[in-house]
């Protein structure tokens, strides 16, 4: 299954000239742990960095600083891991897992932003599976037992 199927498509996102305030804010309003940093290249949103929650407390909170005057661009990790739409599930695992990351933006073949794929989501639906597997087991325990009486 390639992960276009199964990303969130509801991206929020800025720009890197944006406060880290109004980033926080953003996270709170739509109950997120980060936002993509993007650029328009030509009419086309293109990811360049990402901001999550912990970056704000440790970057920004913890020593202090004025998150009126910060920009996200300044605190953004640029190297950006992304991932192409038609990639598979467990091809993405397995990326994520290397590159030691939660979150993948998801592109398309010109490198468009077009969702993102988090760790919470895979393990909400990896969840489901297992539960519909598990049920599946059952089922079959239930109908055998049925047919030997």
């Amino acid at each position: 299954m390639p992960i276009s199927e199964i990303c969130n498509r509801e991206v929020i996102i800025v720009q890197r000239n944006d406060t880290v305030s109004g980033a926080a804010r953003l996270m709170r309003e739509h109950h997120v742990g980060d936002v993509v940093v993007v650029e328009d290249r030509g009419g086309v949103v293109v990811p360049v960095g990402i901001v999550t929650d912990r970056d704000l407390v440790v970057e920004i909170m913890a020593p202090e600083l004025d998150q009126k005057a910060i920009t996200v661009g300044d605190i953004m990790d640029a190297e950006l891991v992304t991932v192409k739409e038609n990639t598979g599930l467990f091809e993405a695992i397995q990326y994520m897992r290397v590159k030691g990351v939660r979150r993948l933006p998801v592109v398309n073949a010109s490198g468009e932003l077009i969702g993102i794929l988090t760790l919470d989501d895979l393990l909400e639906l990896l969840a489901e599976e297992l539960l519909s597997l598990s049920k599946l087991v059952k089922y079959e325990q239930k109908k055998e037992t049925m047919s030997r009486r």
